[in-house]
């Protein structure tokens, strides 16, 4: 298993936190993940520890979510809010040079921070999302975000876990479910299981009922020079195989591949994400 320190960094007032996986001696550029909506730096344990030592991991905790401060101000929760919240980390760590890799809404951060960071991001991987987004994705998303259950054992989170998402992950047995469970739930105070957010990250999207959504495509423009990878589960209702065409034809060094069997989204730890991010740092290696 793959060492990492706990870091953390100021922003608008927040302690907000960062899991370090050191590598990358040879100046290789770091390797930035940023999570879905309602998860946690510990989606992407698998990957740094494959990745690490060769490449220094940093995975990032958003506002309200894991070890990062909860936001006084529920409306503070929206991506440009967290865009700023990473470029205060990228500054704080001195980074020169990352590969950002975002599931989710860490892919929407992405997007915002591509002009402003542009010639230091090396690389990007978009992990089941585009500048469009499904309207049935948003719709499912909306209908649990915010719900604070509590259970009292893993095994019974787990099995609450499978039942509301086994159509994302239809092949998964239950301590697929138990890991899962793992890095979305923590254990509270009390002894019992519960989720690892702030309940009012829901606010904004309730608050944006059915407003015209933003055109998001001028944003990836500043990505067409570096190499992209687009990975889409295949039973996925948030990215659309249209709107992966249209990203191809935009970025001319981007590769797309669907992650067979799973939905929205793959765990990245799949064989197929596992040797499609492999190609993509050998191209961020290669220039």
């Amino acid at each position: 298993m793959a060492d990492f320190t706990d870091g953390y960094w100021e922003s608008d007032g927040l302690r907000l936190h960062y899991r370090d996986y050191a590598g990358g001696s040879d100046g290789r550029p770091a390797v930035l993940c940023l999570p879905g909506l309602t998860r946690n730096v510990r989606d992407f344990a698998g990957l740094a520890e494959r990745l690490a030592p060769e490449w220094r991991v940093i995975a990032v905790d958003f506002r309200g979510r894991g070890e990062s401060a909860y936001s006084k101000d529920p409306a503070s929760y929206v991506p440009p809010v967290y865009a700023q919240d990473v470029q205060a980390l990228i500054g704080a760590l001195g980074l020169s040079a990352f590969v950002c890799i975002g599931t989710s809404l860490g892919g929407l951060v992405t997007m915002l921070m591509a002009a402003a960071e542009q010639g230091r991001i090396k690389g990007v991987v978009f992990n089941d999302v585009g500048p469009e987004v499904e309207a049935a994705g948003i719709a499912r998303i909306r209908s649990y975000v915010g719900r604070s259950g509590n259970w009292p054992t893993w095994l019974h989170a787990a099995r609450s876990l499978s039942a509301n998402q086994r159509h994302v992950y239809p092949d998964y047995r239950i301590e697929d479910w138990l890991q899962m469970a793992k890095r979305l739930y923590r254990l509270s105070g009390n002894g019992r299981i519960v989720i690892d957010y702030d309940p009012r990250i829901s606010e904004p999207m309730r608050t944006a009922g059915d407003q015209p959504p933003v055109d998001l495509w001028p944003l990836i423009e500043p990505l067409k020079p570096v190499p992209v990878l687009i990975l889409r589960g295949e039973r996925s209702d948030v990215l659309s195989p249209a709107t992966i065409a249209r990203m191809t034809a935009a970025l001319p060094r981007a590769e797309a591949v669907t992650v067979p069997g799973v939905g929205h989204a793959p765990t990245l730890d799949e064989p197929e994400a596992r040797a499609a991010i492999d190609r993509l740092l050998a191209k961020v290696l290669a220039g």
